[in-house]
């Protein structure tokens, strides 16, 4: 099992609540803007406590409102990719990637696999959009992460960009097996890339 989700939160007058039991691969949650799509990451991720339910990733409990358990964000050991790439401007790719993965020798199978080793001691502001992401990414899964979150990994992309993100989720997906979560509104993208849709 990888995610066990059972989750309610009431944000102003609307309500974003969910049921989500999904095994091995890629879950898409998939609906329009507004309907709680990033909120239910959130709450996953812990930025975002629910008012109830249940979250268990890969077996592990890390929210359950009965039994008062509540894993603090940093120990959920959770890889989160947002909608904005959010480098680190000061810093070279490189040390963008180092970060979180203290001692870890660049390039490693993650650059290669990601396609980005000729990008390391380049700067935030000089990479394309496509290139930005797939930094992001590798940041993610160079923190050891036990799941994975991505969050409208292909907005604003153009079509090539699109493309090479999409290549490189689904190099993580297949080489690596890590559980993935992804928030998307494009049916297109879901169904390329979903081992599973859920619709909000």
């Amino acid at each position: 099992m990888s995610f066990d989700v059972v989750v309610g939160k009431r944000l102003g007058d609307a309500e974003v609540a969910l049921r989500l039991d999904a095994g091995a691969g890629l879950t898409v949650l998939f609906g329009p803007s507004g309907v709680g799509k990033t909120t239910v990451l959130n709450m996953v991720a812990g930025l975002l406590r629910p008012d109830r339910g249940r979250v268990v990733v890969a077996g592990r409990v890390l929210f359950d409102s009965e039994a008062g358990i509540d894993v603090p964000v940093e120990q959920r050991r959770v890889g989160y990719v947002f909608q904005d790439p959010r480098l680190f401007p000061h810093r070279r790719v490189r040390d963008n990637l180092r970060y979180g993965a203290a001692g870890l020798a660049l390039p490693n199978a993650t650059t290669a696999m990601l396609g980005i080793d000729h990008l390391l001691d380049r700067w935030p502001r000089t990479l394309s959009g496509g290139e930005a992401r797939r930094v992001a990414i590798g940041r993610a899964l160079l923190s050891d992460p036990a799941f994975l979150l991505l969050d409208e990994p292909l907005s604003s992309l153009d079509r090539p960009r699109r493309e090479e993100i999409m290549a490189a989720i689904e190099r993580v997906r297949d080489e690596i097996g890590l559980p993935i979560l992804m928030v998307t509104h494009d049916p297109g993208e879901a169904e390329r890339l979903a081992t599973r849709i859920v619709t909000l």
